[in-house]
């Protein structure tokens, strides 16, 4: 966003802001001259030593960037091959804000929690648009009207949210995580946890896979409650790996027509069977969202927190320079690739690398 701009010149760095960039989201090119940046093609933006991308750029525009340039931003550093690829052929160094780790200390820099956080609150919006059953329970002349029942598969930054403006909203709200330790979190914002399988996160704090017997009991334990819910969020995801399948479409075939899925995991395989990455796809009167990119519905707020956080981060990066970056307690994770070197596990293991 435009207030960024001067955060950047205190440190000396000439800012260079694409023609049109902040135009969605209600941020003029005029707006980020006055805040004391440049505007320019992507030939202009390609020159630059440190390039910020919201969406992963192309492997061609990777190809493009000085050798020894910065490229940071949402990046898919365990899923998108060509990508990796191309910044390991170019020898830049790319920093992923999806690697960036769930710490105290990195939690300014966190894009990946500001932006589900913003998915979350979207998708019930999206999903209350689509239903035809109104959320709040309401007393009138016309009779009383039952609150909505909301089902949340997965708890964390979305799944909370999720949880949270479906109980602004007057709905009775369950929810299920396969880690135990989130069932604290769900009963603490008023809405009941789910009694079905769980199983302990990985060192990270992120939910790892599960045998098929075990994905078998969650089918079964779910399915009465996703058949009697009106709206379903999933947002279930496993870093570098396949979403974990939820909901099946016999789960979805018991549903009531009418009733509403929002599979936020679309991109990465989906919770729901027969959800399609951006695509509405109706089952027996059952609509079912695939959206990849629900935080852009908010365009101005998500731009303004994405901001803070690319900004924090550089500013780490201007304090602590490049030269460290390894030994760096955010970095050493965040920066996927230094210089042309692959060095996160998991990227180097999408690469083929025999150490990975």
């Amino acid at each position: 966003m435009p207030q960024s701009v001067p955060q950047l010149t205190e440190l000396e760095w000439d800012v260079v802001v694409e023609r049109g960039a902040g135009d969605a989201a209600g941020f003029p090119d005029d707006q980020y001259v006055a805040a004391g940046a440049t505007v320019g093609d992507a030939a202009g933006i390609a020159a630059c030593n440190i390039v910020l991308v919201v969406s992963p750029p192309t492997p061609e525009f990777i190809g493009e960037l000085s050798r020894g340039a910065i490229v940071a931003g949402f990046l898919e550093p365990y899923i998108n091959r060509e990508l990796m690829e191309a910044c390991v052929t170019a020898g830049v160094t790319a920093i992923a804000v999806e690697a960036i780790p769930r710490t105290t200390l990195a939690q300014s820099m966190d894009a990946l929690s500001s932006q589900t956080n913003i998915a979350g609150y979207a998708a019930v919006l999206q999903a209350c648009q689509d239903a035809p059953k109104l959320m709040p329970m309401m007393v009138t002349a016309a009779g009383t009207i039952a609150p909505g029942r909301v089902l949340i598969l997965g708890v964390g930054v979305a799944g909370l949210q999720a949880i949270a403006t479906a109980k602004r909203l007057g709905a009775v709200v369950h929810a299920y995580d396969i880690r135990p330790e989130t069932a604290e979190q769900v009963e603490s914002l008023g809405a009941k946890f789910v009694a079905a399988p769980t199983a302990s996160a990985d060192a990270g704090g992120y939910a790892v896979e599960v045998e098929a017997d075990t994905q078998a009991r969650q089918h079964e334990a779910l399915a009465p409650f996703v058949a009697e819910a009106d709206i379903v969020i999933t947002t279930a995801q496993i870093p570098g790996r396949p979403a974990p399948l939820l909901i099946t479409s016999a789960m979805v075939a018991a549903m009531r027509p009418g009733a509403v899925i929002v599979d936020m995991a679309a991109a990465t395989g989906g919770n729901v069977e027969p959800s399609r990455p951006d695509e509405v796809v109706t089952v027996g009167g059952v609509r079912i969202h695939g959206p990849t990119n629900l935080a852009a519905h908010m365009p101005g707020d998500a731009s303004r927190m994405y901001s803070r956080n690319l900004v924090t981060l550089l500013q780490r990066l201007h304090a602590e320079g490049t030269e460290n970056l390894a030994t760096d307690a955010i970095f050493e994770e965040a920066a996927v690739v230094i210089q042309g070197e692959a060095r996160h596990p998991r990227t180097r293991s999408l690469l083929g690398m025999e150490d990975a």
